[in-house]
């Protein structure tokens, strides 16, 4: 019973420190705007996802997200996300070089376990659209009156 006991501590002791294990390989990412009920289309996801803000997707930790929103009436916007290692992916990271060593270190790369998506949430105020300018008509002009002759002196 000890030996079994032991033997599950050798196999589970790799994986303690491992960001895949202790973070997960997905985030949820938060998505609002002002007026909320835009439309967020977020790229870079295994399926391109379309939701109404505020909404909340699903997504890999090591996938390369965009996030387009818009809404009629008001000018578009495009939101880049970044990949960040917070201290929690640090530290899942570091508990790679103690305890799971490179096999570790391997899988955290490859699933981007140690990574957040930055900004999250992501929180846009949109503005409104200019409307396109019509060009002015031009104002009639009023005859002038002719001129008084001045006396002379």
């Amino acid at each position: 019973m000890i030996i079994r006991l032991l033997l599950a501590a050798a196999i589970a002791a790799p994986c303690l420190g491992c960001a895949s294990v202790t973070r997960g390989t997905t985030e949820s990412i938060s998505i609002a705007s002002t007026p909320p009920g835009a439309t967020a289309n977020v790229s870079g996801l295994e399926a391109p996802t379309t939701c109404v803000t505020p909404c909340v997707v699903q997504a890999k930790r090591n996938a390369d997200i965009t996030v387009s929103i818009s809404k009629e009436g008001y000018e578009p916007q495009v939101i880049p996300l970044t990949k960040e290692i917070p201290g929690a992916g640090a530290a899942g990271l570091a508990g790679n070089v103690l305890v799971g060593g490179l096999v570790g270190v391997g899988v955290d790369a490859m699933t981007g376990a140690a990574q957040d998506h930055k900004p999250n949430p992501v929180t846009v105020t949109l503005q409104p659209s200019r409307p396109a300018s019509a060009p002015r008509p031009a104002k009639p002009s009023r005859p002038r009156p002719p001129a008084k002759p001045q006396p002379q002196s």
